[in-house]
């Protein structure tokens, strides 16, 4: 089978080129991303395999179908970036990623940790020889009521992690998850708004769940609430979120994705200007948190997703059933 795989990054190579020396596949190997100058390159593939950065609208799948494609997949969870509807009306199957979930409830609770602590304005004071202590007194973790919103996977990892700390924790889910009651009470949505010290999100981005933090769910909060990112940036109202901090109503935010964070994170832009005033306004506060979408990059996340993306699009062309086909 041939793959065209796009956005390769330096991590994937060792393991792409593991698996085109024991898998029946020939890799053809591309660091740009995926689009209508460059869909060209796929044309003697029958699957092609991308990142997020690649944007599969209409017009892009409408042109791989024309250059013989029949398989796609992303080696993301996310699939936001893809026309999901388009693909399925042109034919095209499509599979996503899967990676432990581990790397990702790590990360959310190191966040939860750093703006208790307080370690941004220590880090800050380090670099210029300040030891001073005040303004610097934080909070236990396992004193906080906190609410996960989204038991899937990482949420469930996350409530999982938590309950190691002595939290009192509070779930939502849309199904919940009797696997998880010995860790957390399942409440409505408004009932852990409003008594949940941190709240962090592990939901997809959905119709749904855009701008789900905005200025009416940010009023149901406690004065002085932890927010937590981990999972899209568009699931927060950036306006409202930013007032929030400016108003103290938020006491602290740590956010691993930002809206319209493309052509920003992944990218080194020392000498750039950046287009997202939001992004680099939020930044400059010391109880804002902001890391380069990082929460899920461990070296067993990088083989995973690499694995997902070259074996589905195998167990899709010669039948083999795979629970990541979408």
């Amino acid at each position: 089978m041939n793959i065209a795989v796009f956005e390769v990054s330096r991590d994937e190579r060792q393991e792409l080129d593991l698996l085109g020396r024991t898998l029946p596949v020939t890799l053809h190997l591309f660091e740009k991303t995926l689009t209508l100058e460059t869909a060209s390159l796929a044309e003697a593939s029958e699957g092609v395999s991308i990142l997020g950065h690649s944007v599969l609208d209409r017009p892009i799948l409408e042109e791989l179908t024309r250059h013989g494609v029949k398989y796609l997949s992303t080696r993301t969870i996310g699939v936001d970036h893809i026309d999901v509807a388009a693909a399925r009306e042109l034919g095209l199957r499509l599979s996503h990623a899967a990676y432990p979930p581990d790397a990702v409830a790590d990360f959310t609770i190191m966040l939860m940790l750093l703006v208790l602590r307080h370690y941004k304005p220590a880090m800050w004071r380090q670099n210029v020889n300040d030891y001073s202590l005040k303004g610097l007194m934080g909070r236990s973790l396992g004193r906080q009521t906190v609410g996960v919103v989204g038991t899937g996977s990482i949420g469930a990892a996350v409530i999982r992690e938590l309950s190691g700390f002595g939290c009192r924790i509070l779930a939502y889910n849309l199904v919940e998850c009797e696997d998880l009651r010995p860790y957390a009470t399942f409440v409505d949505l408004e009932t852990l708004y409003r008594e949940c010290d941190i709240i962090t999100f592990h939901v997809p981005f959905t119709p749904e769940t855009l701008h789900m933090v905005n200025r009416e769910t940010l009023s149901l909060m406690k004065d002085g609430v932890i927010l937590i990112n981990t999972a899209r940036g568009e699931l927060m109202d950036i306006d409202a979120v930013t007032a929030g901090v400016e108003t103290e109503k938020i006491g602290s935010l740590a956010m691993d994705v930002f809206e319209h964070e493309q052509g920003i994170y992944h990218a080194d832009r020392k000498t750039d200007i950046l287009k997202n005033k939001d992004m680099v306004y939020l930044r400059q506060f010391p109880n804002v948190v902001l890391t380069q979408h990082m929460a899920f990059y461990t070296e067993e996340s990088i083989v995973s997703m690499v694995d997902c993306g070259i074996r589905s699009l195998l167990d899709m062309k010669e039948g083999r059933a795979t629970r990541l086909e979408l």
